[in-house]
């Protein structure tokens, strides 16, 4: 499926948009006739956001102004389109990926808070942890990013945009991911048990007792 929309950046406050350029390409018409399109109803454009655009390279060199539309700018902009069979399933896709784009959104900003209260959990179950130190909440919440994303912080923050908490990127799927472990956290550490046997058993790392004598307890290896 062609990529007609995308978020303004990553964080939970993005908003959904297309460009002058991915109308022109779907519509058969030209680059220049869709920008004096919006240059002409600019004005009734505003009426729904300020209208943006960036300066892109072409390829002779040269940089060609390409509007970014929201969904009602974008909306309002095709119908002063003729009204052809391309104009009308190119304006089906559009709202379709619109409404999409939103509805993932919509998800993430209501995971977001519905997670608060867990975190909340486990931060007061870290405070009781007798393996707590400085930094155990800040491990504890990069185990959790790594194993719903299968990526670092860094990575994920070089990837998708820097925020404030690295959750803010994470995708609703990946949301539902990072909750599911956090709860299996959460039962470890009341369970009290160490960092390093938290981190085997989320990332699947071999775990083996030797029972090494009557006298002496179980000895617990990880490899």
């Amino acid at each position: 499926m062609l990529d007609l929309v995308f978020y303004t950046d990553n964080t939970l406050k993005a908003e959904p948009y297309t460009t002058s350029e991915i109308i022109a390409n779907n519509t058969n018409n030209s680059r220049v006739s869709v920008r004096r399109l919006i240059e002409k109803h600019i004005d009734r454009l505003k009426q729904f956001g300020k209208v943006e655009f960036e300066m892109q390279p072409l390829p002779s060199g040269q940089k060609a102004k390409v509007y970014k539309l929201n969904e009602q700018q974008a909306t309002l902009l095709i119908t002063f389109l003729d009204n052809s069979d391309i104009v009308a399933n190119f304006k089906t896709l559009l709202v379709k990926q619109f409404y999409e784009m939103r509805d993932e959104l919509t998800k993430r900003n209501i995971n977001r808070a519905i997670e608060k209260p867990v975190k909340k959990t486990l931060m007061d179950c870290i405070k009781k942890w007798k393996y707590a130190s400085k930094y155990a909440y800040s491990n504890i919440n990069k185990l959790l990013i790594k194993g719903a994303t299968g990526l670092s912080i860094k990575a994920l923050k070089k990837e998708r945009g820097d925020a404030k908490a690295a959750l803010d990127l994470l995708t609703s799927q990946e949301q539902e991911k990072y909750k599911q472990l956090e709860q299996k956290v959460i039962a470890y550490i009341e369970a009290d048990f160490d960092y390093q046997l938290i981190k085997a058993l989320l990332t699947g790392k071999e775990i083996k007792f030797i029972y090494q004598g009557a006298m002496q307890d179980d000895k617990l290896t990880i490899s």
